[in-house]
């Protein structure tokens, strides 16, 4: 399990702007304003933010804990942005998105550092959307409709969803995506993303250790089952597709 981002706790944002960025996202949100904006949202003039969490820490217990959450996000997640925001101080890249800061660096040796950090921290604030309390169940109709037309059925777009994540060796993801006029599934590794690859994220699964071991500890299968049974939120993967 990578370590080496776990500086600090909670965010040092005021209560001023921590009530701000939390109302920015609803509005995103329910406008259903591509989630790209939604991160770009989360910056400030002293550099990215961290965002706030949709629901309360103990809101996805008992598949996810409360413990997990607090040191995947006050963490994990804040360690990211903490070491971004020192790697592009004064840089070229002070001022970019998130999304402008992983196309530019994606696949150049000299900025992976950059890369790794801007790239994790994207894909977290697109994680934490992708759960919710009471979820899983029937997808919108919208979205089922256009699984059921790239996979044949819904069980089966899950059954992909399931073995990608539990065969990326190692950290990374488990995507659902929107690549030309189809839906597909894909994995990453590490901190790689859809976007570099032209593809439009729909949702995601994090399979890094962080993100279940103090609940499941190897137990990643059990993990990934509680995801997309429990609390996959299916609203926030139709509200990414292509118009």
């Amino acid at each position: 399990m990578n370590t080496n981002t776990e500086t600090g706790g909670v965010s040092s944002l005021s209560r001023r702007d921590f009530l701000a960025l939390s109302t920015g996202a609803a509005v995103f949100l329910s406008a259903g304003i591509p989630f790209g904006k939604l991160v770009g949202s989360a910056q400030a003039a002293g550099g990215h933010v961290l965002p706030a969490l949709p629901y309360p820490e103990h809101a996805l217990e008992p598949y996810i804990s409360a413990r997990t959450l607090g040191f995947h996000h006050g963490k994990h997640h804040k360690g990211y942005i903490d070491n971004l925001n020192k790697l592009i101080s004064n840089t070229e890249f002070a001022d970019l998105s998130l999304e402008k800061i992983i196309t530019a660096t994606a696949g150049k040796p000299d900025k992976i550092a950059i890369f790794n950090n801007a790239a994790q921290s994207w894909n977290h604030t697109f994680y934490w959307q992708c759960l919710k309390p009471n979820g899983g169940g029937e997808p919108p109709a919208a979205l089922k409709k256009q699984i059921e037309a790239s996979f044949g059925s819904m069980e089966a777009c899950k059954k992909e969803l399931a073995t990608a994540a539990m065969t990326q060796f190692g950290s990374g993801w488990a995507w659902l995506v929107r690549d030309g006029q189809k839906l597909r599934v894909i994995k990453t590794a590490n901190a790689d993303t859809p976007l570099e690859k032209c593809m439009k994220p729909l949702l995601v699964i994090d399979v890094w250790e962080h993100a279940y071991y103090l609940d499941y500890q190897n137990r990643r299968a059990d993990y990934v089952s509680a995801v997309l049974e429990k609390i996959i939120n299916w609203d926030f993967a139709e509200k990414n597709l292509p118009a």
